[in-house]
């Protein structure tokens, strides 16, 4: 295993991820990201409204992991643990592939109250706007996204690492 973030080591790790939401297209959604504890584990944890207002509809806590995209390709895939509101949240994954702010390679993050560990193996990520399939020796960012519909997003990243 190869750890990305463990958040357990306090606000010098949490520095390196930004928030963003819909705002920068035009949409209300309204997105926040702290380091805090949940349920007795220090973890970053993403909050806010998803508003599909104005053809909105997200909000993102996101990682730059390397400019010329770094090799994953010897690892099967990612293993977050998280917990949260149970909600429509996603892994996005970009590459040097996705030069538009709409493209990247997404999965399905499956959020419960309790915390646990969730696998995504390289072949859960589909391109989104693209057709290019993905290429895990050039990965450049991953992002943790909450929505495609209107809810109160509430999830928290304790962990995150790459799986041989």
């Amino acid at each position: 295993m190869l750890v990305l973030d463990d958040f357990h080591d306090g606000a010098t790790v949490a520095r390196e991820w930004s928030v963003f939401s819909d705002r920068v297209m035009g949409g209300v959604s309204v997105a926040r990201a702290a380091l805090v504890d949940v349920q007795g584990e220090r973890a970053l944890r993403l909050t806010g409204h998803v508003s599909l207002e104005r053809n909105g509809g997200f909000i993102q806590m996101a990682r730059h992991l390397s400019d010329g995209g770094m090799n994953a390709s010897t690892f099967s895939g990612l293993q977050l643990r998280v917990c949260g509101t149970p909600g429509r949240y996603f892994v996005h994954l970009r590459t040097i592939d996705t030069r538009a702010p709409w493209q990247y390679y997404g999965a399905t993050l499956n959020v419960q109250d309790v915390w646990r560990d969730v696998y995504l193996p390289w072949h859960a990520f589909t391109p989104v706007s693209l057709s290019t399939p993905l290429a895990v020796t050039q990965l450049q960012r991953i992002g943790i996204v909450a929505g495609k519909q209107a809810f109160e997003a509430d999830v928290a990243v304790s962990r995150l690492e790459l799986v041989p």
